[in-house]
């Protein structure tokens, strides 16, 4: 997949009109002005004050969550509403274009991947300005300009003679924003910055989704990172005052949550409940997943996850979290998306290649005679072979809602069988140092998707490298199968040694820019003594 991962310092050229308290701090290049218009940022001010305090409520109420998992408390399902798990309640129907979503493809919000996507043959293409995309101001703005350009069809690349532009049929488009703890430092609304969610949200919104109406394909949105249904609750009220701005029929919008924390996986019913003249369903994000795991649990003792190679679709906890929201989801009418294998074709090894796809093959095989509606691939190489898999449960149908699983019956213990344990090895925390290091590296030089090792690593996947690192070194069962305890004083004599195999394959300018930054970033996340919530967070400061 390309990047716009290219060093950019722009020169600010033309002034814009903004709205009264709206402050813009980000070079304005050309084009820019076409998405950043006095009334499009006159929505994300309305929204910005309608919602912040909401949106810091909530990010509050995380914390106090997690504080009291510290302390011991033990997640479960909610006593208060327990009225919504058990009644008899579905979402919304669904507009046609979201009928059939059998395979999904997601990538950045970067102008080949657009393109490249949506002529993939897949059903949907879900656009990233989150995981999969690293948030300095260009990507972001230029972003936009793409996805304008896209809904429109007027949407051209050339790249060494070669011409890219959109077939006439291409994949339904959904959008996913950035999650609710990360802001857009750039603009500021009376003095505050703004959400990042509802910033990417309001512009796609303003410039887009009238177009898409008229098309029948639209706005559709996927929601990440949730960790209640008060989340979803937020959303659902930005949905309803955001089509009263554009005089859009109220559940126009549909959105996906994807299901990617532990504290989510309890509240399925709920979340679906708060957005369900809004819901286009639930998917299971299975490496955010692995990830809050992790951090819910990293100071419980008994807690310690083996080898990030070990942890599969099928070890019991993500297991039971998979059955589970396959079953939610059905009952109450919604798609049930399967999340994304990292795997990715290998050209230059036949062995391998077929390794990868026998893997993918695999995946795809389990969710739909699971009853799965669709799943994910990260490029465009794959969508055959996961389509395949799909239509051999599916056949014609668009999908399989029809395929109750009342077999299914998932209790909160299930969701907190945190196997297996073991094994610990050396060699799976070298790759967890070695991608690390090589997904920051790429990430403060802009590109937010990379293919390391012959897997697609995007933010997710390098928050659990980080995160496993910072927990076997402080949990007394981060133990390698050699007896050796997992130490920081370890970790601090890998970190060269991993560097030096990482150098040869990075151009020495971007090496000494970015990549030596990261690993010292990442010695100082997987050592120091307070977990970092999410490496976006400080990384994001270092971007432009």
């Amino acid at each position: 997949m390309a990047s716009n991962a290219t060093a950019r310092k722009p020169e600010p050229t033309n002034g814009l009109d903004l709205p009264a308290g709206v402050e813009v701090n980000g070079p304005i290049e050309a084009g820019f002005e076409t998405i950043l218009t006095h009334d499009a940022l006159a929505l994300v001010a309305k929204l910005h004050r309608a919602f912040e305090a909401r949106r810091q409520e909530r990010l509050a109420a995380r914390r106090a969550r997690h504080a009291a998992i510290a302390a011991g408390a033990i997640p479960d399902f909610l006593p208060e509403t327990k009225s919504v798990r058990e009644g008899n309640w579905t979402i919304a129907p669904l507009p046609q274009a979201l009928h059939r979503r059998r395979v999904e493809i997601t990538g950045p919000v970067e102008r080949k991947m657009i393109i490249n996507a949506l002529n993939s043959g897949a059903d949907s293409y879900m656009t990233d300005f989150e995981d999969s995309n690293a948030p300095n101001w260009y990507n972001q703005i230029q972003g936009h300009i793409n996805l304008k350009q896209a809904v429109r069809h007027t949407f051209s690349l050339e790249i060494n003679g070669k011409l890219y532009k959109l077939n006439d049929k291409i994949a339904t488009l959904q959008v996913r924003p950035r999650g609710w703890h990360l802001d857009e430092k750039h603009v500021l609304v009376d003095g505050q910055r703004v959400s990042g969610g509802i910033f990417d949200f309001a512009l796609f919104m303003f410039h887009n989704a009238k177009e898409q109406i008229a098309r029948g394909a639209g706005p559709f949105f996927y929601l990440p990172k949730m960790e209640s249904h008060l989340e979803a609750r937020l959303w659902n009220d930005i949905f309803v005052m955001t089509q009263n701005e554009l005089g859009l029929p109220q559940g126009t919008i549909k959105a996906t949550v994807l299901i990617e924390t532990i504290l989510a996986a309890f509240e399925m019913d709920e979340i679906l409940y708060e957005l369900r003249e809004h819901s286009a369903g639930l998917n299971a994000g299975r490496w955010d997943y692995i990830f809050s795991c992790i951090k819910t649990f990293k100071n419980n003792r008994d807690f310690c996850l083996a080898d990030r190679s070990q942890i599969t679709m099928n070890t019991p906890f993500m297991r039971a979290y998979a059955l589970l929201l396959l079953k939610t989801c059905h009952k109450r009418n919604a798609p049930a998306m399967g999340g994304m294998s990292a795997l990715i074709p290998i050209k230059t090894d036949r062995v391998a290649n077929e390794k990868a796809m026998a893997g993918i093959r695999a995946d795809k095989t389990r969710d739909a005679t699971d009853g799965y509606d669709g799943g994910w691939v990260a490029h465009p190489g794959l969508v055959d072979t996961a389509m395949e898999e799909f239509v051999k449960v599916l056949g014609d149908r668009d999908n399989q809602i029809d395929k109750q699983r009342d077999d299914v019956n998932i209790e909160a213990k299930d969701l907190l069988d945190f196997r297996p344990e073991s094994p610990i090895t050396e060699a799976g925390l070298r790759n967890n140092i070695n991608v690390g290091i090589q997904y920051l590296g790429a990430w403060l030089g802009g590109n937010g998707c990379v293919p390391i090792h012959n897997l697609m690593e995007d933010a997710a996947t390098a928050e659990i490298s980080r995160s496993q690192v910072w927990q076997w070194i402080r949990s007394p069962k981060g133990v390698l199968i050699d007896g050796r305890k997992v130490t920081a004083e370890m970790v601090r004599e890998l970190i060269p040694q991993e560097m030096e195999k990482i150098k040869p394959t990075i151009p020495e300018a971007a090496f000494n820019a970015t990549y030596v930054r990261a690993a010292e970033i990442f010695e100082q996340m997987s050592t120091a003594e307070n977990f970092v919530e999410f490496l976006t967070l400080p990384l994001y400061e270092e971007m432009e």
